[in-house]
């Protein structure tokens, strides 16, 4: 039977301490609910003590919030804890997480104090909060730059106080693998009474080695992970939940496995990225735009022969309904044969040959190669074989009125027409074609983008469709931005509407 990796999110408490990604209590409870439907096991749901808001937050994601522990952060001192006890009142599993710095560093120049008194604050703050709750957790703040005997002192201590989780930070980012491994291994080796309380890994990303860290923790004997989504967090960020979760995931032989849904991971993603307005970089491992997506031509042609050349997770594992072969100049003409048959055009090996040689000359000037670029690198002209056309719009919208539209639609050379109304000029049209177009729809992707500069720009809109669980891609083009996003509505439909 595999060993069991508990899960500590602090998205919410650590992850909100950035710059601009604080959210409001409504926002967070939002947060909250998604982590227990992604399967985290304990919520740290803030810092009570810090403002009316954080004290707030805590109370509410406690009422939100069902099966996971919620847990509080304090300092190691009494009015703290009384807080943090306070703002726990409601939430049906509880932790306190208490504790100090043992670093010689925060010793001497945080607390002017010495490692006996530190070890006595630390014990006597633990004491307090079983007065509260029975789960107790303690962090060693900087822990990964403190030495690794006194460190297993003060870890002793504060299990025969009560702590049922002690948690071992590298606050800095300053440890290598193999020595914040060493680390953990020494406390499991030289701490009397260790195994009464679970070891928890706190790591951040400050040298970019923060999932290694944890899973050098883990692979010696820590069985909490400290996590963020999207890996967010003071400075350069925590360790990434989806890194740790799909490691291990990746990695059956470690024998370890988590409670996450891992299928739940991209929209969670896509979520605290939109709340928080912090953008994923689009090389970010699991949940970056780029994570699955293949420009090589020798990696596009081994991807389309068998997926595991060079994917070792399957992109719907996390919840993305799969892979992207994106068309630039390094793509061969495997992706372009594979783009084409999407688009239902099929070449022979001269006609493909041929447009590949088109296809090279118009990626070297063009960055985005699109679906209309390749047709019409084919002679496939989408006008051609359209059975829907946008044959009139008008809108009225402005500023204390509400948007209508009108639409007119030819299909197969009959007109069409419908009105609607929505929030903006844009909602108003899609509306009116969806009266017309009696099928089930979602827009899942709306992208606008300005292909010239100025007032008249020529606006290029891409957006996804989706339609019976499959995804088609709509394009268009207009100086008009709300024609625009009709005409690529329309284009998207136009492939599964025969």
């Amino acid at each position: 039977m595999a060993d069991r990796l508990y899960i500590f999110d602090t998205t919410l408490r650590d992850g909100e301490q950035v710059p601009g990604c604080q959210l409001n209590t409504v926002e967070k409870i939002e947060v909250a609910r998604a982590l227990e439907t992604l399967g985290v096991d304990i919520i740290e749901a803030g810092f009570p003590v810090s403002s009316p808001g954080d004290f707030k937050s805590v109370v509410e994601i406690s009422k939100a919030v069902t099966w996971p522990t919620i847990c509080a952060l304090t300092r190691a001192n009494e009015n703290d804890i009384k807080v943090a006890a306070e703002a726990l009142q409601y939430a049906k599993h509880k932790r306190i997480h208490t504790g100090i710095g043992t670093s010689d560093y925060h010793i001497k120049y945080k607390f002017n104090s010495t490692r006996e008194e530190i070890i006595e604050r630390a014990v006597a703050a633990v004491k307090f909060a079983k007065k509260y709750v029975e789960d107790v957790e303690f962090y060693a703040e900087d822990a990964g730059r403190t030495d690794n005997e006194y460190l297993a002192r003060v870890i002793e201590a504060v299990i025969k106080a009560g702590a049922t989780v002690v948690n071992i930070p590298d606050t800095t980012g300053y440890c290598l693998p193999d020595e914040f491994g060493r680390k953990i291994a020494y406390l499991k080796e030289n701490v009397k009474g260790i195994d009464n309380a679970i070891i928890a890994t706190h790591c951040h990303n400050d040298l970019g080695m923060a999932t290694a860290n944890t899973m050098a923790g883990i692979l010696n004997g820590a069985r909490q992970a400290e996590v963020t989504v999207n890996g967010i967090g003071e400075r350069a960020g925590n360790t990434s939940l989806e890194e740790v979760a799909m490691i291990l995931k990746s990695h059956k032989h470690i024998g370890i496995d988590t409670n996450i849904n891992t299928q739940k991971i991209y929209g969670t993603s896509r979520l605290v990225s939109s709340l928080m307005n912090m953008p994923v970089q689009p090389n970010k491992a699991i949940v970056g735009r780029n994570a699955f997506a293949h420009s090589s031509g020798i990696h596009q042609d081994g991807v389309l022969k068998n997926r595991e050349n060079y994917e070792i997770i399957d992109p719907q594992e996390v919840g993305i309904d799969e892979n992207s072969i994106v068309l630039t100049a390094r793509s061969g003409r495997a992706a372009l044969k594979h783009r084409l048959h999407l688009l239902g055009v099929e070449l022979d090996k001269e006609a493909l040959d041929k447009a590949y040689d088109g296809f090279l000359k118009l990626a070297d000037r063009k960055k985005d190669i699109n679906d209309d670029d390749i047709l019409m690198l084919v002679g496939k002209a989408r006008s051609e074989k359209a059975r829907i056309t946008l044959d009139y719009l008008q809108v009225t919208s402005g500023v204390g009125v509400r948007a209508v539209a009108s639409v007119g639609l030819l299909i197969a050379g009959e007109r069409f027409e419908a009105a609607a109304s929505g929030n903006g000029p844009v909602d108003a049209a899609i509306k009116a074609v969806k009266q017309i177009i009696h099928r089930q729809m979602t827009i899942q992707e709306f992208l606008i983008q300005a292909i010239t500069k100025g007032s008249d720009d020529v606006g290029k809109v891409h957006m996804a469709v989706s339609h019976e669980g499959i995804h088609y891609n709509g394009f268009a083009a207009n100086t008009d931005i709300v024609a625009a996003s009709v005409e690529a509505f329309i284009d998207a439909i136009n492939k599964f509407v025969h």
